[in-house]
């Protein structure tokens, strides 16, 4: 028995490999074929765009994929939602679909929009926005390039934007917020019936969260003697409480911990302050709890 996962293929590909590596995934991907390798002899990987993954989730063609929470309420799909995993083409961070118009329309609101054209890739999400706001406009669909569409070809867009960089750099501001979306790991419904399926499925899962929650932190050694811990111990930050182990010396003992990663640069400094010796940071893959 194999478990089918599906691979988003564009703008969350790069990140998911990622991702997958840092979970102990070795996916290797030949452009010319859509069924990449893994170092896993129970997993047949498949790569679709994730547009359309909640589609081929549903309807039995993939055990299980990951694409985006928009994609899923796009496609109106019946799925098993395993887990949420907050991370995007830029980083770890949600994105938003906004409503968006050039910067001198005179559209402030979605209600500005009657009798209105919007251009956008989200066709159902844009009508279902429409209709929460009782506004009667037109929805087309569009092939890309959707920030270089208004004022010309039509009056507003709902497009995807991380930063915001696009909309500027096109002359567009975001009137609302249309949206916020993030990537899910989903599961047919058959699928997640079957005990053997659902376990790997759930193992993936374990694996996968723990690679995420690992992504912005890093470990710390030291050395410090017993005279100062109290000192050390009271600036030191972790993710539940430090390990303290003896060493051969008994007035010394070694600290291990778990800390953001933002925090070390000021952080080191204050410790060797206070007297930790052998300071030693290390990169983290997984982080399990």
């Amino acid at each position: 028995m194999k478990l089918k996962l599906g691979i988003p293929k564009g703008s969350l590909q790069e990140s998911t490999i990622k991702m997958f590596r840092k979970a102990g995934y070795s996916i290797q991907i030949d452009e010319r074929s859509y069924y990449p390798k893994i170092n896993d002899d129970e997993i047949e990987c498949i790569m679709v765009r994730a547009q359309e993954m909640s589609r081929y989730v549903e309807n039995g063609h993939m055990d299980c994929g990951l694409t985006g929470y928009d994609w899923i309420l796009e496609n109106n799909s019946d799925v098993v939602t395993i887990a949420d995993l907050i991370y995007s083409k830029q980083g770890l961070n949600k994105i938003k679909w906004v409503l968006a118009v050039p910067v001198e329309s005179k559209i402030r609101s979605v209600k500005d929009l009657e009798g209105k054209k919007i251009a956008t890739e989200a066709v159902n999400l844009t009508r279902q926005y429409l209709k929460k706001h009782n506004v009667n406009a037109e929805v087309e669909f569009s092939w890309g390039a959707t920030e270089v569409k208004p004022p010309e070809l039509c009056d507003a867009i709902v497009e995807i934007t991380e930063t915001g960089s696009s909309l500027r750099a096109n002359n567009l501001r975001a009137v609302d917020v249309v949206l916020e979306s993030n990537t899910k790991f989903i599961a047919n419904n058959e699928a997640w019936k079957n005990p053997w399926k659902r376990k790997k499925i759930e193992n993936i899962k374990m694996l996968l969260l723990g690679a995420l929650l690992a992504e912005e932190k890093v470990g710390l050694m030291m050395n410090v003697s017993k005279k100062e811990l109290p000192k050390v111990l009271k600036i030191l930050p972790a993710l539940n409480k430090p390990t303290i182990s003896d060493l051969s010396d008994i007035n010394w003992v070694a600290i291990n911990t778990v800390i953001d990663e933002k925090f070390v640069r000021e952080l080191i400094p204050q410790l060797k302050e206070a007297g930790a010796e052998g300071i030693v940071e290390y990169a983290l893959n997984k982080i399990i709890i």
